[in-house]
């Protein structure tokens, strides 16, 4: 049977991650509120980010910049966009 959460993100019951995705207390509380499907949608979120604004993960203030965005992405704040994206039409 599929574990699921209460999404912070999307406010609904949803299948959740089968692991913390990080050690220690934040990847705790990810894996106790965060959905598969909002976990998901972060990561392709995060590219475009890493992407767009030429982050290099080695750099620990990007580590820092990319960590309080993904804390505002699943908490519902106003969180960085990559700039002039657009989304493809379904």
């Amino acid at each position: 049977m599929t574990r699921t959460v209460m999404c912070r993100k999307y406010h609904e019951q949803l299948p959740g991650l089968e692991r913390p995705p990080y050690p220690g207390a934040k990847g705790q509380d990810i894996f106790d509120n965060i959905s598969q499907q909002a976990w998901g949608d972060w990561l392709k979120h995060q590219t475009l980010l890493i992407n767009e604004k030429r982050l290099n993960m080695m750099n620990a203030e990007d580590r820092k910049y990319l960590q309080q965005e993904m804390d505002k992405y699943f908490s519902g704040e106003d969180y960085a966009k990559a700039d002039g994206y657009v989304p493809p039409a379904e």
